[in-house]
């Protein structure tokens, strides 16, 4: 029997929330595993805040922004794309597979990209264990 994943989405309020509500909208299909917070920008989803949410019980985590140029905030997608290359190898540091995470430039008009981007993470995620059994194999250090 396979798990149901718990995700955790920080989407950018201008693009990728816009983006998710279209997906509503227009009723493409993607699993409901997906905790949506609206975050200003993805430049404000900090690296600590990702690793919290796993330490709360994420089994996975995605913080969705605007595409490269279009930031209405002008650079904030810059910095997340600077900052979460950087969090993939912290990641692996403190145990949790990278492909627990991610990083995708999804715009207010790509509803179905946002519904085929959660599709795909869900099944990702089902090929994985749970994060509760992932922490409660580490060893305490």
């Amino acid at each position: 029997m396979t798990y149901e994943p718990k995700i955790v989405g920080f989407l950018c309020n201008w693009c990728s929330y816009a983006g998710a509500d279209l997906a509503g909208a227009s009723r493409f299909k993607y699993p409901p595993n997906i905790k949506i917070i609206r975050v200003p920008c993805s430049g404000r989803v900090a690296p600590e805040l990702v690793i919290r949410t796993f330490r709360e019980g994420a089994d996975g985590v995605m913080v969705l922004g605007c595409h490269i140029g279009d930031c209405h905030y002008a650079t904030g997608n810059h910095r997340t794309a600077r900052r979460m290359p950087v969090l993939q190898a912290l990641l692996s540091f403190t145990g949790i597979e990278p492909e627990r995470f991610v990083v995708k430039w999804v715009s207010s008009s790509e509803g179905e990209l946002f519904a085929q981007t959660v599709r795909e993470f869900t099944e990702a995620l089902r090929g994985l264990p749970p994060m509760e059994t992932v922490w409660k194999n580490q060893s305490k250090f």
